[in-house]
């Protein structure tokens, strides 16, 4: 078992904003959490990461319990995060972003073929190449989603946390970051997805989460959740 998340809670001040959450990521898996708006999802992944401190509960990481440290030492154990606010540092070159994503020890621990490198990064994100001088705050929207996807991956994770990744991008560019997500699980990396393109998290999904406020309310495979309309009726539709 890659993650393994058991009965996280966590509070907003009063607000019990994670209920006894728990959920699996296997290695090579995608796993979407899907629900909607203010149910928890990117709470989820925040407290996963260590943004969030969660008041209770288990994130166990290859075996070890992540549960309370500091994103920094989530990140050094293998977790990338990718924040539905991207966060690029608009002033910064392409190159400099990508630098920015390395993590300490994970590139020699990792160095391989299968090592994110800055040509390997160009070599899945072409236009990188061309683009590699140019500021950040100059790239269109979905650019600087796959930068801060590829910034990520410098870090060389296992697993990598994505946050609403194709949130107010036109379809076509929805498409390339869909694609991009799968072509980064191909390589190696597995993905818990928080994604509100329903038609983009099922394609991609190998298990699916669903969340009522602040709790799972149904987990199963893409298939299984396909049969049962009832369940998407009482998650999904608003």
């Amino acid at each position: 078992m890659l993650l393994q998340v058991d009965g996280l809670n966590t509070y907003y001040g009063e607000s019990h904003a994670l209920r006894d959450f728990s959920l699996t990521v296997e290695e090579g898996e995608i796993v979407a959490l899907l629900g909607r708006n203010g149910m928890g999802k990117s709470t989820a992944l925040k407290s996963i990461m260590g943004l969030v401190r969660a008041s209770s509960g288990r994130v166990l990481y290859r075996g070890s319990d992540l549960a309370g440290a500091p994103p920094y030492k989530v990140a050094r154990a293998g977790i990338g995060y990718v924040p539905e606010e991207r966060r690029i540092f608009p002033n910064l070159t392409v190159l400099d972003n990508l630098s920015m994503g390395i993590k300490r020890g994970r590139a020699a621990a990792n160095r391989s073929a299968t090592t994110w490198t800055v040509e390997r990064i160009y070599r899945h994100f072409p236009f990188m190449r061309e683009r590699t001088a140019q500021k950040g705050r100059l790239l269109s929207g979905g650019e600087q989603q796959m930068l801060a996807i590829a910034r990520t991956l410098m870090g060389n994770p296992d697993l990598v946390l994505v946050d609403e990744p194709t949130e107010g991008l036109a379809p076509l560019v929805v498409k390339e970051v869909r694609d991009v997500l799968e072509e980064v699980n191909r390589a190696g990396v597995s993905i818990l997805l928080v994604e509100h393109n329903l038609k983009v998290a099922m394609s991609l999904a190998h298990r699916v989460y669903l969340m009522g406020k602040a709790h799972v309310g149904f987990s199963g495979t893409v298939e299984e959740l396909n049969t049962q309309p009832e369940i998407r009726a009482r998650y999904l539709e608003v």
